[in-house]
């Protein structure tokens, strides 16, 4: 392990192979394993969660549990608890996530909204950021998608694609 920081891997009891690097990063990690946390109270609620990246303020900060996510920006996926198998490159990508499993955001507010969703996809500023709970959502574009919030199995390719859409299927 390497910890680098005021309380960066403070609670580590038998986790291996993590980077902790900033205030507070990956502070109550007490058994998960090859995390990397580079940022201030990045990662720095997960205990058990193990192979998580976490590079950003705040990044995957609430992530308890959950395993195989990649959050890159200030504030990506934040409350993240028990989430497994997303990736989020962006300030406040997947901010609202939550529970939800194998989501992909990239850009600024991409599925800010997402809680509990699953198998969504949006690249572009603002794309799918008012999702909550629809899945199977893909949006490519800025603001692609902005509207939609629980519609499921939705394509929105091109810039302001479906804005206006919110929960049509």
């Amino acid at each position: 392990n390497i910890a680098i920081g005021r309380s960066a891997l403070a609670a580590n009891t038998s986790a291996s192979n993590s980077v902790a690097v900033g205030n507070s990063a990956l502070a109550a990690n007490t058994t998960g394993t090859q995390n990397v946390a580079m940022g201030a109270v990045s990662l720095d609620a997960n205990t058990e969660g193990d192979n998580n990246v976490a590079l950003g303020y705040g990044a995957l900060s609430a992530n308890t549990t959950a395993d195989d996510n990649v959050a890159i920006g200030r504030t990506a996926m934040e409350t993240n608890t028990t989430g497994t198998a997303n990736v989020a490159v962006g300030k406040d990508a997947l901010l609202a996530n939550t529970t939800g499993n194998s989501n992909v955001a990239v850009g600024m507010d991409a599925l800010t909204a997402n809680t509990t969703a699953l198998n969504n996809t949006a690249v572009g500023r603002n794309a799918l950021q008012a999702n909550t709970t629809g899945t199977r959502n893909t949006a490519v574009g800025k603001d692609a998608g902005l509207s939609a919030t629980t519609g499921d199995d939705n394509t929105f390719i091109g810039h302001d694609s479906g804005d206006a859409v919110t929960t049509a299927s």
